[in-house]
């Protein structure tokens, strides 16, 4: 399996599939999941030429778990290391959740030299946390909650969110996978304690500026009944901050939109990649 060694030694795995000499696509993905977590789209894409990337966020997956320098800015650092090894130029980041945050970030402190366009689904952008100028993000004690709940018994709570809020199983008539929830499970449980705790902070982050500042095509796909980033408060907030931003809402959408709206999800992908 490949793994980079990172500037700080700890050792990043990551998957690159598809057409080696193909336009590429670089996923980032959500909490606390890994890489697996993009299968369906890099299957999908691979299929279809392009050259598709995905990497479990330190901490994540297969990749070293780190005590320290579980944040924000460390994860663009990492993401700016990856391309740079695998000499990426002209790419296509696609984030969901936390990995929204991650690559708006990556933005802010790489710029936009080697990224063609950004993706962002279901995004903590551009403010998660309930704030006088984010009115309708989370409040902190909810998040206060999620850190006690990892406290108390994180194998419950990591067991609770796919099976309620995350996929939207818990409204009426949903279609519920036990595929899913086990799925989601495996890669939560896989993460480190530490990495997934430190993690909740993140979401906290203001990423308005650099919002303001892209000057690249960005697409945004958002659901109207994310249950974890509130459809006010991340893609109804983020499309007014971009300058060349296109918005996909997914009505009755949930938060886990590329396992919940997988063709979907692949046909916009698609498209927004052969536009020029």
């Amino acid at each position: 399996m490949p793994y980079l060694t990172l500037k700080d030694g700890l050792n990043l795995f990551y998957k690159d599939w598809g057409n080696a000499t193909g336009q590429p696509v670089v996923f980032s993905h959500g909490w606390p999941l890994n890489a697996d977590a993009w299968e369906n789209q890099m299957f999908f894409l691979g299929d279809r030429g392009y050259r598709v990337i995905a990497h479990d966020r330190r901490g994540h997956g297969r990749s070293d778990q780190s005590w320290a320098r579980n944040d924000i800015n460390t994860w663009a650092d990492d993401l700016h290391e990856l391309m740079a090894h695998l000499n990426i130029k002209d790419a296509t980041l696609v984030g969901h959740s936390t990995g929204g945050g991650e690559i708006t970030r990556y933005t802010g402190r790489h710029g936009t030299s080697w990224v063609k366009k950004l993706v962002l689904i279901s995004s903590i952008t551009p403010l998660m946390l309930q704030t006088p100028v984010s009115p309708h993000g989370v409040p902190m004690s909810v998040f206060d909650s999620q850190r006690a709940a990892m406290r108390e018994d994180r194998s419950a709570f990591f067991y609770e969110v796919p099976k309620g809020p995350f996929f939207g199983f818990n409204r009426p008539n949903a279609t519920v996978s036990e595929g899913l929830i086990q799925n989601w499970f495996n890669q939560g449980m896989q993460a480190s304690f530490k990495s997934t705790y430190d993690t909740i902070r993140s979401w906290e982050t203001d990423f308005r500026q650099e919002l303001k500042d892209l000057n690249i095509p960005v697409l945004v796909i958002h659901g109207d009944d994310d249950q974890v980033v509130p459809f006010a408060a991340g893609g109804n907030e983020t499309i007014k901050l971009l300058k060349k931003g296109k918005m996909r809402v997914y009505h009755g959408g949930p938060h886990g939109l590329p396992s919940i709206e997988v063709d979907r999800i692949n046909t916009d992908l698609l498209q927004f990649l052969e536009e020029r």
